[in-house]
């Protein structure tokens, strides 16, 4: 089997002829490598049409009632896009010029070649998927979709990472769960990119962000004029995906009525474009991730047990970041990198105290958070520095969730003077700041005599940087 076969595998041919033996012929061809469906009729071969997606008719010209050039108007009034191969006895100029001027795609004589049937046909689903890539990409231009490395050492992300490599090599579905912002679309990526799927389509779909009334049209495509503004025939992104990964994050925003007909594609991965009856099938793996107890919308009625069950085959739960212990500086330094890269900056690292009231912090928002700020203090800190405590946010060091870190470990006690020394610092070198660094303001403001604010900054090291306004 050709490379190509590989590609079009699943594809599914309609032949058209009168003639019981060049169907029986053209069937012994196809049948090995793709899905035949075959008719007597250009009135039968307009049924399937409507019933069913196919990738390719062959279309005999001589027939009776309807010739093959009026069945060819026919189907491709009822599918523009539908390919055709015409199929004649002989060699007529005027047959293939009719042909052609009606939309088809090749033109091709009896008796058949074994060789130039397959290669024909292969040429046909080679462009036909080419055009869907293109039509996908432009669809994600802009959209910021893409992959990134994982950064951790901890050994909880090592569990993630050994479950992933069983699983990727299968087509089971799998469940990703885990807090907001641990990067459950990487984990995603890494399943699609280990598996055999990997030079295949990986498309994300965030399910929060799709409003309800456009799910169905968003995800299965839809029909010109199936809908108000429905201008133009669209492929919706299950088909897209066809041979590759569907990413469906945020699943506990789909709505009960669009659960079932999800439950059904999950089943049969299969399904018809709004507007349509026919049914197309496709071949794809999926992975769904929420940050939401999907046990809880099952028990409160929400969610579809069946749709959970279907969904959940195989269950990866995410450790948030406060306990992937050594995770936090990989973090720091890989996107204190990146926006250095992007922003063309030289920001030389962080100080020692800096790591230490990053990695006390609980990152409620975990990796997203974490990112966000990095880019924030590279946009903001100075060429050829080090990022020190004092630059950091205030409430990062006094954050009330970060103090609970102290009963698992993670708050390093830099014992009572040092923090006093450290939060005062942070306390004075804000007010500072507030008040442009006008001493008597900031006096003023502490609740102190000027002469005890120059003490303390003398005895903090509190020097006004130039770009410190």
């Amino acid at each position: 089997m050709t490379e190509n076969n590989i590609v079009s595998i699943h594809a599914r041919i309609l032949v058209v002829d009168d003639d019981e033996a060049i169907r029986d012929a053209l069937r012994v061809i196809l049948e090995d490598d793709y899905d035949v469906v075959c008719v007597d009729s250009g009135f039968k071969a307009v049924e399937e049409i409507k019933n069913q997606v196919f990738d390719l008719v062959f279309l005999d010209i001589v027939m009776p009632e309807m010739n093959g050039i009026e069945t060819l108007k026919r189907l491709k009034a009822y599918d523009k896009n539908l390919d055709i191969i015409m199929v004649s006895a002989v060699d007529r100029a005027q047959e293939a010029t009719d042909s052609f001027s009606h939309g088809a795609y090749d033109y091709i004589t009896k008796p058949f070649d074994h060789e130039i049937i397959l290669n024909r046909l292969e040429k046909v689903l080679l462009k036909r998927n080419l055009a869907k890539e293109v039509s996908f990409h432009k669809s994600q231009a802009g959209s910021g979709s893409g992959q990134s490395k994982i950064i951790s050492k901890s050994k909880k992300m090592a569990a993630v990472f050994n479950l992933i490599a069983k699983v990727a090599k299968t087509s089971s579905n799998v469940l990703i769960t885990g807090e907001s912002g641990t990067g459950k679309e990487l984990i995603a990526w890494a399943v699609h990119n280990q598996s055999l799927r990997k030079d295949k389509p990986f498309v994300a779909i965030n399910c929060a962000a799709i409003p309800a009334e456009l799910m169905e049209a968003e995800l299965f495509g839809h029909e010109k004029g199936a809908f108000t503004g429905a201008h133009k025939q669209t492929i919706g992104k299950f088909e897209f995906a066809h041979q590759g990964t569907i990413f469906l994050d945020e699943i506990s925003c789909l709505k009960l009525e669009f659960q079932a007909k999800l439950l059904r594609f999950v089943q049969e991965r299969e399904f018809a474009r709004v507007g349509s009856h026919r049914t197309i099938k496709v071949d794809v793996r999926i992975v769904a991730a929420t940050n939401t107890s999907l046990d809880e919308m099952v028990r409160q009625g929400t969610l579809r047990d069946d749709l959970y069950f279907r969904l959940n085959v195989v269950p990866v739960l995410l450790p948030p970041l406060r306990s992937r212990k050594g995770d936090v500086p990989l973090l720091a330094k890989f996107f204190l990198d990146r926006f250095n890269r992007q922003m063309n900056k030289s920001i030389k690292g962080f100080t020692r105290d800096a790591l230490a009231v990053l990695e006390a912090y609980s990152w409620p928002g975990n990796i997203r958070e974490l990112e966000n700020l990095i880019e924030r203090m590279v946009v903001l800190g100075s060429e050829n520095q080090f990022i020190d405590e004092k630059d950091l946010p205030f409430d990062l060091l006094f954050h009330r969730e970060s103090m609970k870190g102290s009963q698992d470990g993670t708050w390093e006690n830099k014992g009572l003077i040092q923090a006093r020394q450290s939060f005062e610092r942070l306390y004075i070198l804000r007010a500072l700041q507030n008040c442009r660094w006008n001493q008597t303001w900031t006096s003023n403001l502490l609740g102190i005599h000027r002469n005890t604010l120059m003490q303390k900054m003398k005895a903090l090291d509190l020097i006004r940087e130039q770009n410190d306004s």
